[in-house]
């Protein structure tokens, strides 16, 4: 019976999934509990069915599978019997016809019983596996796990060993939503393997880009669906996850309020950090740029937007003055009165990092200046 079994039905074949001492033991088990069913008949005993169906759950063979191999098995039973039966004389034709009806019946209810036991081993290891998987991804995010474990993570999540990777956070409505609905069958079909962990106000994902384009596919996915996303730099190894995430999450709060999009942290660093900060970011504006903030607003709304456009040009007076349209000389002497007022000179590279940093402050906490 075993060796017909492993003939017939390709997965039994594999020595390693189901040694053939182990489906030689569930062939005597469920033959001993058919034949000792018709023998001294009542309630029929299920119990080696039951097994059977849990046992090739554990091991991964499909339910068809099993049951292809059960029906295999209990033909090849009930041959054997009319083979005994027609050597005995006293065995007649109505006695065959009757146990024929109480074997079959016996096969059905034991193929029901090893389905109803495979289906429910089956639900409690899924269970199981995606208890594991959450808790390998809240690992992942949070650095509680070991380095030694990384790699065994790393191949259960589906993830490759090294990056790079990228954590994108999204900003959910409402708790519980998936404000990225769809986004892991996208990037599937780019063939960029994720992971993802849903928060009661945010859902993170850790993507893996193993290509140079990946990046670039993987924002195109992101930037289509109606979001506010935050996405961290690349990062090449799974234990700097917290830190990645800790960049999405400032990219995140960078974003305009009531705006979607994806920003990335890279794109602007220090305007990801300062909008982060809105504490932090008012004493900075008080520190350096209160002076000209405490102006009247015809003043101070044309000093703060001689520096946007000062800074942008790289410094270059003349690129400012086209881009505002006024003479070169009148931007500088915005600048220098800007000088005046706050007692910093924009020749000091530390004091105009300062001034840019306080003018990133202005502009996040109440826009752009005209």
């Amino acid at each position: 019976m075993a060796l017909r079994i492993r003939s017939d039905v390709d997965t039994y074949k594999d020595e390693s999934l189901i040694p053939f001492d182990s489906l030689r033991r569930s062939c005597v088990a469920n033959a001993d509990l058919i034949l000792t069913s018709l023998r001294h008949g009542g309630a029929p005993d299920a119990s080696s069915a039951r097994e059977t169906g849990r046992t090739r759950a554990q091991q991964g063979v499909p339910l068809a599978d099993t049951l292809h191999a059960y029906r295999i098995g209990s033909e090849l039973l009930w041959a054997e019997i009319l083979a005994e039966a027609r050597v005995r004389p006293e065995v007649s034709a109505d006695v065959l016809l009757s146990e024929s009806t109480r074997f079959w019946a016996a096969f059905s209810l034991y193929a029901e019983a090893t389905a109803e036991a495979y289906r429910e081993a089956a639900a409690e290891l899924t269970s199981q596996g995606q208890a594991r998987r959450s808790a390998l991804i809240e690992a992942l995010f949070t650095g509680i796990i070991a380095d030694r474990t990384l790699r065994e993570a790393a191949h259960e999540l589906g993830l490759p060993e090294q990056g790079p990777y990228a954590v994108a956070v999204a900003e959910a409505c409402a708790p519980g939503e998936e404000p990225l609905t769809g986004a892991d069958a996208a990037l599937r079909q780019e063939q960029l393997a994720s992971v993802w962990r849903l928060l009661p106000d945010q859902q993170l994902a850790l993507i893996a880009l193993p290509t140079a384009k990946a990046e670039a596919a993987c924002l195109r996915v992101l930037r289509r669906i109606p979001a506010r996303v935050g996405f961290s730099p690349t990062f090449q190894a799974l234990q700097d996850t917290p830190q990645a995430l800790r960049f999405a999450r400032l990219a995140l709060a960078g974003l305009r309020s009531g705006s979607t999009g994806v920003a990335r942290f890279d794109d602007n660093p220090l305007a990801m950090v300062v909008a982060a900060s809105p504490a932090e970011a008012a004493h900075l504006v008080a520190a350096v740029l209160q002076p000209v903030i405490d102006l009247p607003a015809p003043e101070r709304n044309r000093l703060l937007k001689t520096l946007e456009h000062w800074f942008a040009a790289a410094g270059s007076a003349g690129a400012a003055a086209q881009s505002l349209f006024v003479h070169p000389n009148t931007v500088r002497y915005r600048l220098r009165r800007v000088e005046e007022l706050t007692g910093r000179s924009l020749s000091d590279p530390r004091t105009t990092a300062d001034i840019g940093a306080a003018l990133l402050a202005v502009r996040d906490s109440w826009g752009r200046h005209r």
